[in-house]
């Protein structure tokens, strides 16, 4: 007899259900949240296939289950959600039970879960990109101060620290407290640009060390920490079986709606990763703005800029980056700088 489980995570406690394969409820339970209470359960059952939603203990219980031989997938949480919301009544026991019988039927849709490298990597590149975002906002913050009294932050040599002293030695004397505050925030945006530095060591540390991150850092435009965050987010070249999926996955594809004589091709869908697309669009617009060399990417782009703007041009060429770059990391190819391939000679 074939059995299948779902489970409901909460932080405490995890909700079981297990069904047969006529979709008939065998056992309920509800356990402590940890891999080997979950694991007892399942076992005890032999169940044929178990699964959870994707969510911030998911990573964990799935590597741990596995380890302990559970067959175990983990699915798309807005897949599920879609199924879920049929209930009418959501209690933990019943997504548990809504769970099982879409493991049950396989009407869901199973989601890599990435090795503990990547998460490493991701980890890295979302502290540090908090932490930039924290000394925008800290500068953002002193400008408007200065502004409300009517000094005009400005640009000056030597950066905005250069510029920041100059202020509270001149123009700050009239006024001691916005001096205090200028001081303070000041401090403070210096402690956040040291972890930034800091952590920046870290990316290009890890970069170099990668033989396919230093491989996909030839493609003009991509830098450190675009391809590092391309390595941990695709984890796997061989999840896609073709390198143009690498776009859809990104969210950098249009959305289509198709019903009947109606056919609309909208804006791109913004589903997956965001903190690799935004890098993908930087990378984009330092190649067709930064990057002197022609290649065939940058005359794509600018044909594309060309016809519909720069805005267009750098989305699309944000998706053909996502595509290069898997072509290159699963072929091992270089990056090619003209349209013209050289066939190898005959011996």
């Amino acid at each position: 007899m074939q059995y299948f489980a779902g489970l409901d995570i909460s932080q405490e406690k995890t909700s079981i259900c297990i069904v047969d394969a006529e979709g008939r409820i065998i056992a309920e339970r509800k356990v402590a949240t940890c891999p080997e209470a979950i694991a007892d359960v399942l076992t005890k059952f032999s169940v044929t296939r178990a699964g959870l939603e994707t969510g911030p203990l998911s990573v964990w219980l799935w590597n741990e289950l596995k380890a302990a031989g559970v067959p175990i997938i983990c699915m798309d949480a807005r897949h599920a959600n879609a199924a879920l919301s049929m209930m009418p009544a959501k209690t933990d026991r019943n997504d548990a039970v809504g769970l099982a019988q879409i493991v049950r039927t396989g009407w869901c849709k199973i989601v890599h879960v990435k090795s503990a490298p990547s998460h490493e990597a991701r980890a890295l590149l979302a502290a540090r990109s908090q932490l930039v975002q924290i000394r925008c906002s800290l500068e953002n913050e002193i400008r408007g101060v200065l502004r409300t009294f009517g000094i005009v932050f400005g640009k000056r040599v030597g950066g905005f620290a250069r510029r920041a002293e100059e202020i509270v030695a001149g123009e700050l004397d009239i006024s001691p407290t916005i001096r205090a505050v200028v001081d303070a925030l000041m401090k403070a945006r210096a402690d956040i640009a040291a972890q930034v530095s800091s952590l920046d060591a870290r990316v290009r540390s890890m970069a170099r060390t990668t033989p396919v991150v230093r491989h996909l850092m030839t493609v003009p435009g991509v830098g450190a920490v675009t391809a590092l965050g391309y390595v941990a987010t695709i984890d796997d070249p061989s999840r896609f079986r073709r390198s143009a999926s690498t776009g859809a996955y990104l969210g950098l594809t249009p959305k289509i709606y198709a019903s009947g004589e109606t056919m609309k091709a909208g804006r791109i869908s913004r589903r997956g990763d965001d903190f690799l697309r935004r890098s993908l669009y930087e990378a984009a617009n330092a190649l067709l703005t930064r990057v002197a060399r022609p290649s065939p990417l940058k005359t794509w782009g600018l044909r594309i800029a060309k016809r519909g703007g720069f805005k267009r041009a750098k989305v699309a060429v944000a998706r053909k980056l996502a595509v290069v770059l898997h072509a290159m990391w699963r072929s091992g190819e270089a990056f090619r700088w003209s349209s013209s391939v050289t066939e190898p000679t005959a011996a």
